[in-house]
């Protein structure tokens, strides 16, 4: 059986509720790695983990503990990436799937955007909230990834 790991310090609440439904209905384990204390409903399938503050720390502990096909719920490219290495598949917030076949170019276009702030250039300021359209994107995306692992 698959898990689901979260880069729980910047995923949106309503996001974190449906993973926690999710979790709920197919006993999928449900991991939230953030570096703040977590609150998270008694589901037995649900747990969290509190690691160290610092730059990527909990980036780099949710990468040592995915195994293939496990899914990573996060934003962040380079995390990503790494998962993507690992054979196992990340999902923004968003509900738009990372891959081997797009995630180059996202890391190329984050970096470009980094270059540009650091340069003092004021590139946008994010994105928009999270909407409707946004949740049942995700909520669909999440159910066709871990449909292929339910039988």
């Amino acid at each position: 059986m698959i898990s689901i790991y979260v880069d729980a310090d910047a995923c949106p609440t309503s996001i974190k509720e449906i993973l926690y439904r999710v979790s709920q209905r197919t006993g999928i384990a449900l991991v939230l790695v953030a570096n703040q204390p977590l609150s998270t409903p008694r589901i037995p399938s649900v747990k969290s983990i509190q690691v160290s503050s610092g730059f990527d720390v909990a980036d780099d502990h949710i990468v040592k503990l995915v195994q293939s096909d496990d899914l990573v719920i996060t934003a962040d490219i380079p995390l990503a990436s790494e998962v993507i290495e690992k054979g196992a598949a990340a999902l923004n917030p968003r509900g738009e799937m990372y891959t081997k076949a797009n995630i180059k170019s996202r890391l190329n276009m984050r970096d470009f955007m980094e270059t540009m702030r650091s340069s003092g250039v004021q590139v946008g300021g994010g994105p928009p909230p999270l909407n409707h359209k946004d949740r049942m994107t995700f909520a669909n995306a999440l159910d066709r990834y871990t449909a292929k692992f339910l039988s």
